[in-house]
């Protein structure tokens, strides 16, 4: 995986070390490690996290090639830049971009791996089993095929729901989250949200909401009650059990899980 590094952009060639040591680190944001209990008795481990900064920057090294492009010139939007399809500019940024992904998936597997690690010397005695894994992207660009045409997938802020694929549709700090398994909905694209979702910025939170209202939402979860992370408060999501409920013609819930540990980077 390192070896193919050589193959990124140059823009960020300078930036390799850096993204050594943060493979297999957390992130901040509403990045997070949970441990969350179903209504079965079964303690679940789950985390969020992606490609770091290295996929942010790969992102707008590439943005900055498209937007200086001559047929992207005059557009209503900058941000409407494009590349077009057999040329070396979306060659490059397709190889960067699925290299980010990589990054990303291999990033969640060491820090899941980490996170079992601890899990069985804290707690021997319980000799802790743990089922197969399910690593769900989101914000990611995917091939696939629809109506006998080869398209690029583009979920921001959704996760592949393919017929009988697992997800993860995480809700805020204090609320729980659900697993659920894909009903493979073609109208969709196979896809599902990631999240509940925010309904108001960062920002907002902030002015709305105090420490208290924190503590009172978090109550029973064990996790950072502060101020720098008042604007991942639960008040800031839309209801966990409403946005499941409206996409029920494209998941099936498998278990809802309710964290009690809730690390945030």
């Amino acid at each position: 995986f390192w070896g193919r590094f050589e193959g990124v952009a140059e823009a960020v060639k300078f930036r390799h070390e850096r993204a050594q040591k943060q493979m297999g680190t957390l992130g901040s944001g509403n990045h997070f490690t949970e441990v969350c209990i179903s209504d079965d008795g079964s303690v679940w481990l789950m985390l969020h996290s992606g490609s770091r900064n290295i996929g942010k920057e790969l992102a707008e090294h590439h943005i900055g090639v498209a937007q200086k492009l001559p047929h992207n010139q005059g557009l209503v939007d900058r941000d409407l830049a494009v590349f077009v399809a057999d040329t070396p500019q979306m060659a490059a940024y397709r190889n960067d971009l699925f290299w980010a992904q990589e990054y990303a998936k291999y990033n969640r597997s060491i820090m899941m791996a980490l996170l079992k690690d601890v899990i069985r010397k804290e707690f021997k005695q319980a000799k802790p089993v743990f089922e197969p894994e399910i690593s769900a992207h989101h914000n990611y660009v995917a091939e696939e095929r629809y109506d006998g045409m080869d398209l690029l997938v583009t979920r921001k802020g959704a996760i592949r729901a393919g017929s009988g694929e697992y997800g993860i549709i995480p809700g805020s700090m204090g609320t729980g989250s659900y697993i659920v398994k894909g009903l493979g909905n073609e109208k969709a694209f196979n896809s599902a949200s990631h999240g509940a979702g925010r309904r108001m910025s960062r920002n907002a939170a902030k002015r709305r909401f105090s420490t208290k209202d924190l503590e009172e939402q978090t109550r029973g979860v064990e996790c950072r009650k502060d101020s720098g992370v008042v604007d991942e408060i639960p008040g800031a999501y839309k209801p966990i059990e409403q946005v499941i409920d409206q996409q029920r013609d494209l998941v099936q819930v498998v278990a809802k899980i309710k964290q009690v540990v809730c690390v945030k980077g």
